[in-house]
């Protein structure tokens, strides 16, 4: 990863180690509130890292005090007040549809990209960043760490992806409380409930937690991993005989027999296994 790509972003700060990607929300003073910067930047980071496969697996981390303080207010001014055409709404209505679908696109590139993606969240995961980590694969946080679906405290139902990706992670009643109520959730109660794998002590533990669990991942078969995570999603919004299939299928064109021989081999010789990287995908022409 080029210097100049791990320092164009307003919004982030991204690093490569090994073959491990550190992206982390870099406005601290500002509660690493996500404004319009925000929802350009991080796809792009993310289709960057996972179109090129310049990394094994993602960190998503934070600065500051609290993990992400949700949307910037600022995104909201001149919400409510009438249009230039305000007779026609329905026109309206049907641009905003659209928007809103670009900005659930920004956390969907998470549960899309062919790595796996590990949160660790400490402080505040308000709004937004709930929208955000519940699109991630694994999330770990501090023990001072909460969750908040802040929108229903400013009088709007929560629409980039906490209600459909929470829904899958935590019982629904645990869902509807916070929907409802808008309370927090505090961290340990989180683990408890299976929506956090752990909590550690405090932000640099969360961090450093994050950055060995994605190392660990980063030394398996890269098209095991990817295929592991295809065939996770595929089951989360389908049934068992469709799933079965689907895998069937995968295995039939991907099972990577020499990846298998060189993980037995590996072992045998006591050595890291060699396995080769993902190869980059070309869009378009």
């Amino acid at each position: 990863m080029s210097n100049a790509f791990e320092t164009a972003w307003s919004c982030f700060s991204v690093t490569l180690e090994g073959r491990v990607a550190h992206i982390r929300l870099n406005r601290p003073d500002a509660y690493n509130a996500m404004n319009r910067a925000f929802w350009n930047e991080l796809p792009a980071i993310v289709r960057d890292i996972d179109d090129n496969a310049r990394a094994r697996a993602i960190v998503i981390s934070s600065t500051g005090k609290h993990f992400s303080a949700g949307m910037d207010l600022q995104n909201f001014a001149g919400v409510g007040e009438a249009g230039a055409r305000p007779g026609d709404r329905w026109v309206q209505a049907e641009a905003s549809r659209h928007h809103l679908r670009s900005l659930q696109d920004t956390f969907s590139c998470l549960d899309e990209a062919r790595v796996p993606v590990i949160a660790a969240i400490q402080g505040g995961c308000i709004g937004g960043g709930v929208d955000l980590t519940s699109a991630c694969d694994i999330r770990y946080a501090s023990a001072d760490a909460f969750f908040c679906v802040q929108e229903i405290n400013i009088g709007m139902t929560a629409d980039a992806g906490t209600f459909p990706r929470l829904c899958k992670l935590i019982p629904q009643g645990w869902v509807r409380e916070l929907a409802y109520t808008g309370r927090r959730m505090p961290a340990a109660q989180a683990l408890q409930i299976g929506l956090v794998n752990a909590v550690l002590p405090d932000h640099e533990a969360v961090v450093a937690h994050a950055l060995a669990a994605a190392a660990e991942i980063a030394t398996k078969a890269p098209l095991a991993v990817a295929g592991s995570k295809v065939m996770i999603n595929h089951a989360r919004e389908h049934g068992t005989a469709a799933s079965l299939d689907y895998l069937g299928a995968w295995q039939a064109g991907m099972f990577a027999g020499p990846h298998m021989a060189e993980a037995f081999k590996a072992k045998q010789e006591g050595r890291e296994p060699d396995f080769p990287d993902l190869v980059p995908i070309h869009r378009g022409m």
